[in-house]
């Protein structure tokens, strides 16, 4: 009776829970009941089944009680007390063969009640995206008054103050209409209106006469040139014979007006070569930089100060041009000011180099651009003084005011520094240059500049003379 006992107990032991399960699969869902003794498990067909006993019904109902956390944790607090019991682990719901597709199997509460984003009932929540920003107006992007962060965000993605050039499309506008304006007054001159006598015009443009006639940086329609006196007498607009056959007076050829027997004055000659150009040549590649240099940077800066900027820059390069270039060579063209933007391109470049897009490649393109220019200075009416002095000016100006960004108190406090010296700087410059003009002779201080804007030849006296060649006056 002990033995059978013994036996009956150790058997109870032994026999692991009934599990719930499907009796078509053969899986352990059958309730099977093994002993722990044995050496190997036998396949259904082998060992048969077992009817639960009495110990697997008592085993059995403590297993499908509830699963419980706080019983095995004391420390467990559940996250959402009231989604506590949808989400107790109960396996006795489940151990039906077939559950109702109709039926509804609790899960999470709704987005509202737990104050976040169920995604798509995967388990695990998605932050909720960022509302889109406010875009500032145009005052604010001007001046840099509005957050750091959106501001370095909008340097990376290339968005400015604004997003069309209205100056740039204006200016050019303007440049072609003065362009076609010159041509009809060479055609009107010499029956054509691109000039082949008695010189060919390179850039596809009026006679050196007509440039002059319709506002040119001439010096010596500006003031007294001791070297072109008022009684020179040069190739009228309409002269086509080389050696010249039909000559008029220096005040008949500067136009607007004349001198009335009075010392020349067209000071307005600053300020006019920039909306004018040698040719149809010269006039599409001026617009193919200003259509995509200049206008990135008035993007950059907005309108009102690209203004400021571009006719400073056009300006200043007809001040210098007019103290160090021959003066016997007229000027035109918008090179300058071009020159000008070209300068707050560097500065750009240099003041947000870590925000750049592949700063290295950029600075060699930009450096190969720098010295195209410089080398197109040399063309006939095209001055490279105009070029250097816009560069400089841009340089001043872009630094007076392009929107610079400074991550710091410190930065900040440089580049308003910086910022008052290249007022300060320009307004210097403009001062001596323009008093220099016309109260002393550039050459005497500084014999060599002419070369920068001259190669030597036998009709300009090797840049030693006026420049002046006997096709256009005698």
């Amino acid at each position: 009776m002990i033995i059978e006992d013994m036996a009956s107990s150790q058997t109870t032991l032994h026999d692991p829970p009934e599990y719930p399960g499907d009796a078509k699969s053969g899986s352990l869902r059958h309730g099977h009941s093994y002993s722990m003794s044995t050496a190997k498990l036998l396949p259904d067909e082998e060992a048969g089944h077992k009817a639960a006993g009495p110990s697997d019904a008592a085993y059995d109902a403590s297993y499908r009680e509830p699963y419980n956390e706080a019983a095995y944790n004391p420390s467990y607090r559940p996250a959402f007390p009231e989604a506590e019991a949808d989400y107790s682990y109960n396996p006795g719901a489940y151990a039906t063969d077939a559950i109702d597709d109709k039926q509804e199997i609790p899960y999470a509460k709704t987005p509202e009640q737990y104050g976040m984003r169920n995604y798509q009932n995967m388990g695990y929540d998605e932050p909720l995206p960022k509302p889109p920003r406010e875009r500032p107006n145009t005052f604010k992007r001007i001046f840099g008054l509005y957050p750091l962060e959106d501001r370095i965000a909008d340097k990376k993605a290339g968005r400015g103050v604004q997003r069309r050039p209205y100056i740039v499309w204006l200016l050019t506008l303007i440049m072609l209409a003065v362009l076609i304006y010159e041509l009809v007054v060479n055609q009107k001159a010499q029956g054509t209106p691109v000039s082949f006598h008695p010189t060919v015009n390179p850039m596809l443009g009026p006679s050196e006469s007509a440039l002059i006639n319709v506002g040119a940086r001439f010096p010596a329609c500006m003031k007294n040139v001791s070297s072109i006196p008022l009684t020179t007498e040069f190739a009228c607009l309409n002269d086509t014979a080389n050696p010249v056959t039909e000559a008029c007076p220096l005040e008949n050829i500067c136009g607007f007006g004349g001198f009335h027997d009075e010392t020349p004055n067209q000071w307005f000659r600053f300020i006019t070569p920039v909306f004018l150009h040698a040719g149809i040549v010269h006039f599409l590649l001026n617009m193919l930089a200003q259509l995509t240099v200049s206008a990135q940077v008035e993007r950059e800066m907005g309108s009102p100060f690209f203004l400021v900027l571009y006719m400073a820059a056009g300006i200043f390069g007809n001040v210098l041009g007019g103290n160090f270039a021959l003066v016997g060579v007229p000027s035109v063209g918008a090179s300058g000011a071009i020159f000008g933007t070209t300068a707050v391109a560097w500065i750009d470049l240099f003041a947000h180099w870590r925000y750049q897009y592949q700063p290295g490649k950029k600075l060699a393109w930009m450096i190969a651009e720098l010295i195209i220019g410089i080398a197109l200075g040399f063309i006939p009416f095209v001055d490279n003084f105009a070029h250097l002095g816009g560069l400089l000016m841009g340089l001043l100006v872009g630094m007076a005011f392009y929107p610079i960004i400074s991550p710091s108190l410190r930065h900040r406090s440089i580049v308003l520094g910086l910022r008052l010296g290249a007022v300060a700087l320009g307004l210097v410059l403009y001062i001596v240059l323009i008093h220099n003009f016309y109260t002393s002779n550039p050459y005497a201080a500084c014999s060599w500049c002419r070369y920068l804007s001259c190669i030597p030849t036998s009709s300009n006296n090797y840049c030693k003379g006026t420049g002046l060649s006997t096709s256009s006056a005698f």
